[in-house]
């Protein structure tokens, strides 16, 4: 009985599939794909795009001094893994209208790894430790 319900929960184990392990270097070279557009870290600026700083539980369209799109600030996205995931994968889908032209990134492990990257990182652009 007992190895039944082992094999049974191995069997469901892999059926579910692996778990992506998140990064935290990788998602730094991702990074680089957006670091044309926005900044991160202590000393971060807005550049075309809003500085990424404390970007885990903020809200889009809240940066000071960025000028957002009507349809960023009408969004009332409050920025987590989940919103993150899809907006990354095809911000104009998640947010018609964005003045953001980028063609999104489509690899599930990269989008894992650029999350991790991010959510370290606190208001002051200091990693969370």
């Amino acid at each position: 009985m007992v190895r039944a319900l082992i094999a049974a929960a191995a069997f469901i184990a892999a059926l579910a599939g692996p778990a992506l392990a998140q990064d935290v270097e990788k998602g730094a070279i991702v990074f680089k794909k957006c670091a044309l557009c926005h900044n991160v870290g202590p000393s971060a600026t807005n550049k075309v795009g809003p500085e990424l700083n404390g970007l885990n539980g903020r809200r889009s369209g809240s940066v000071p001094d960025f000028n957002y799109s009507d349809a960023n600030k009408k969004s009332d996205i409050v920025w987590n893994e989940e919103t993150f995931k899809e907006y990354i994968e095809d911000p104009s889908a998640k947010i018609p209208g964005t003045k953001k032209i980028f063609a999104g990134i489509k690899s599930e492990q990269e989008i894992t790894d650029l999350w991790v990257y991010l959510k370290r990182f606190d208001a002051a652009g200091n990693i969370k430790k």
